[in-house]
């Protein structure tokens, strides 16, 4: 198992709480192998990672949010210490399974979206998916803290020269394009909600910082999110990511087109992960799996061919509503909503219908203003076209279940809308869509 004891990253910036220092300046704790870590701040987390690169610590890393009585006693169980690491000071309860440590080991904890979390054993190696020159950038990090996406920021910032970092915490994300801007950030990386909610509440704050690369990731990645950044970033790369615990960076596109080309399928290419689609399910062979993960995984993703593209809808177990004997996929639908230029966000259900057995539902935040017209030049993978935002005025119901009708099937047009004022977000950085 590789450990990295001399990272080439060692003085790039770090920048947290407006403080800035080097990765080689940040603190050391000691922290018990192996450990689960609970970091209360990103100063905290930043000074375990940098701990776990130079002595090859066994260590799982989480936020507060992610670790709770039931996942500790969990962990002592597993032969884990957890400590809870606040402004440097550490409160250390030992395991109830005292084991030895496997050096070099970083455990994950899974999203848990559809079930209580799991770990996934990694190594840094194995999470430091980006090896060749990149340009010198200043990233902006608003993951939770030992999620795999702040992983792969981290080990970005730790491994390459001149990929220096800003993190912000949780408290701090709805200022982040100030934070952004005053510290030089032109890279952020984000979920499809994260950058939502930054375009529905100050989408003039997000144009002033000079941003050379944005990148989506985490949640179904839609056309309407990316041609709404790419009017206010026309010379940017934005670029969406697959990534899981399990199987790593699988899909990277920089096109600007939601999904992914239909001859990515079945390609068999050393050192590249194989994408295949299985019964509308996405499955994927990676040589950045976690522990237990090598072969054929079948991520629990719906995909679908639209055209000539491959788009992830959502999750299986809850993307399919099944109305009266007709199945409709929660995403498309959703994708629909959120083409409309008076909407900023949209999440699809189904609920209980008599006859009908389910009915589609919604829940939708409008935009305060229109939104900026996509430009021409970029396609657009599927029936959904986004029309002039000038012809909409801010939606009502009446007017999203007209607008749906106009487009989708007569049982997939949703039967409720729910007007929300705010996007709705976890600590994951996602909206459970």
């Amino acid at each position: 198992m590789t450990v990295t004891t001399s990272p080439a990253g060692l003085d790039n910036r770090v920048v947290v709480a407006g403080v800035a220092r080097s990765w080689r300046d940040l603190p050391t704790p000691t922290v018990p192998s192996p450990g689960a870590v609970v970091a209360a701040g990103a100063a905290d987390a930043l000074a375990v990672a940098r701990q776990h690169a130079a002595s090859g610590t066994e260590l799982l890393l989480a936020g507060p949010g992610r670790i709770d009585a039931a996942m500790r006693d969990d962990l002592r169980a597993a032969g884990f210490a957890v400590t809870v690491l606040t402004d440097g000071v550490a409160r250390t309860v030992p395991p109830a399974v005292p084991r030895a440590a496997e050096n070099g080991r970083l455990w994950l904890l899974t999203s848990g979206s559809t079930s209580r979390p799991k770990r996934v054993g990694h190594t840094l190696d194995s999470l430091t998916t980006v090896r060749g020159v990149q340009p010198e950038r200043t990233w902006l990090c608003p993951y939770a803290p030992g999620s795999y996406a702040w992983w792969q920021v981290v080990t970005l910032s730790l491994t390459q020269p001149g990929q220096h970092l800003v993190v912000v915490d949780p408290q701090e994300l709805d200022d982040w394009p100030a934070i952004a801007a005053a510290h030089g950030v032109d890279a952020v990386s984000g979920t499809p909600t994260f950058w939502r909610r930054t375009l529905h509440r100050d989408p003039q704050a997000l144009a002033r910082v000079p941003l050379r690369q944005l990148t989506l990731g985490g949640e179904p990645v839609d056309q309407t999110v990316l041609d709404r950044l790419r009017a206010i970033f026309p010379a940017a790369r934005i670029s969406w990511i697959y990534a899981s615990s399990e199987v790593g960076a699988s899909i990277v596109v920089h096109d600007g087109r939601a999904g992914f080309p239909v001859d990515w399928l079945d390609r068999v290419t050393p050192g590249r992960p194989t994408l295949s689609v299985r019964d509308d399910e996405l499955v994927i062979t990676s040589p950045h799996h976690g522990v237990g993960h090598g072969g054929p995984v079948r991520t629990g993703d719906r995909a679908q061919i639209v055209d000539d593209r491959v788009v992830i809808t959502g999750r299986l177990d809850s993307d399919e509503i099944n109305v009266g004997g007709s199945k409709v996929s929660a995403g498309l639908v959703r994708d629909v909503l959120t083409a409309h230029p008076g909407v900023a966000w949209a999440r699809v259900t189904g609920r209980r219908a008599p006859v009908l057995g389910r009915m589609v539902v919604a829940e939708v935040v409008p935009t305060t203003a229109p939104e900026p017209t996509p430009p021409a030049a970029l396609p657009v993978p599927s029936a959904v076209s986004p029309e002039p935002a000038a012809a909409t005025a801010w939606p009502d119901e009446g007017t999203l279940v007209r607008w749906c009708a106009e487009r989708l099937p007569e049982y997939a047009v949703p039967r409720r809308i729910r007007l929300l004022t705010e996007i709705p977000v976890k600590e994951t950085l996602k909206s459970d869509v």
